[in-house]
């Protein structure tokens, strides 16, 4: 993954940590694939919330296609 591509998820990603740590969880970037997939690790209370993927296609898709209008998709792995 390019240092471009990764500083604008990570862009993306701190403009949502604030809403993750108010409920106790945390967002990880762990790679973005040649399909353009991100995948992420949840973290804190966000790993084993009910509403968690609501979130991820809701919020945290939303941020980093906003900035990353080619990524594909964003997963989220244990």
């Amino acid at each position: 993954m390019k240092a471009q591509v990764k500083d604008k998820i990570e862009e993306a990603l701190n403009s949502v940590r604030p809403f993750l740590a108010k409920d106790g969880g945390n967002v990880e970037l762990i790679d973005m694939d040649d399909n353009n997939v991100v995948t992420l690790k949840l973290l804190g209370a966000c790993s084993g919330c009910s509403m968690s993927h609501m979130t991820m296609k809701a919020g945290i898709e939303e941020a980093i296609k906003k900035v990353l209008p080619e990524v594909k998709s964003v997963i989220a792995i244990d």
